[in-house]
């Protein structure tokens, strides 16, 4: 699933070309995405200007003029940004057509992503409304979350992957995160201390912001926006490397189910 610094690359590559253009035309090939794609919006988007595109968790916001474009990538889904000539494959199931002669493809083959539209506050709508602070701002800090978790009996990674808690910190980064703060992910949240809060929070952040210089994480088949892979995956320290010596100390990289999800540590650096 396309996690924050692959959403986040999404944006930072789209932008250039699609801020501040019109819409030519919206076509919509599939409609049946997790929620269907509103028929309206082939009337209605034409014609506006995309005036914003922001990032909320692991939704991207796209700003015209008098809505805004919610768009979420699902588990499989990806934005492309080919010409609009260009023939659609099998998943490419919405094309968002611009007057430079561009177009914003979306592809999803597992058909979980959404394409929804809101003249509201996009942020009060309610996939988002009770999504947490984003983690790269002032807003998570070692403070908050020891607040967060105090009394809290899951395990600290289920806390972190928790969206109201803290927005779109998926299962990789959580892990890696978590390796390189020294906690192990199934302590009990409301066990840590203050000093681990913080240097979790830290964690979380420095991770987070050198997957994004990296592009992300492609470890099946994303890609940003104009077709390359995330180069993050080379940097991985435990995620996915299961009986694989530790590059601190050479233990073997351990793999627990936590929530349904697997999740990956160091015996001895994590302890």
């Amino acid at each position: 699933m396309p996690e924050l610094p692959e959403v986040e690359t999404t944006r930072r590559g789209i932008s250039s070309y699609i801020l501040h253009h019109k819409v030519h035309a919206f076509k919509v090939r599939e409609p049946r995405l997790r929620w269907p794609v509103p028929t309206a919006l082939a009337k209605i988007l034409p014609g506006q200007r995309i005036d914003s595109i922001k990032r909320r968790a692991k939704y991207l916001l796209l700003g015209a003029e008098t809505g805004t474009l919610i768009i979420h990538l699902g588990m499989s889904g990806s934005l492309h940004i080919v010409a609009a000539k260009l023939a659609p494959e099998t998943h490419d199931h919405v094309d968002i057509i611009m007057d430079n002669g561009q177009c914003l493809r979306l592809r999803d083959p597992r058909r979980f992503g959404a394409v929804l539209w809101t003249t509201q506050d996009p942020c009060q709508h309610p996939l988002l409304r009770h999504i947490g602070p984003e983690p790269l701002t002032k807003s998570f800090s070692g403070n908050y979350l020891y607040r967060a978790s105090r009394k809290r009996r899951c395990a600290i990674k289920t806390l972190l992957m928790n969206a109201r808690i803290v927005a779109g910190v998926g299962n990789i980064y959580a892990n890696e995160a978590l390796y390189h703060a020294g906690i192990r992910p199934g302590w009990a949240a409301g066990r840590l201390s203050h000093q681990d809060c913080g240097a979790l929070a830290t964690a979380v952040k420095s991770t987070l912001k050198q997957a994004i210089r990296a592009g992300g994480t492609t470890l099946k088949d994303f890609t940003n926006s104009v077709g390359q892979p995330g180069y993050f995956g080379q940097s991985l320290q435990v995620y996915g490397r299961q009986d694989r010596p530790c590059m601190r100390c050479a233990s073997p990289i351990k793999r627990k189910i936590i929530a349904q999800r697997a999740s990956y540590y160091c015996p001895k650096c994590q302890s």
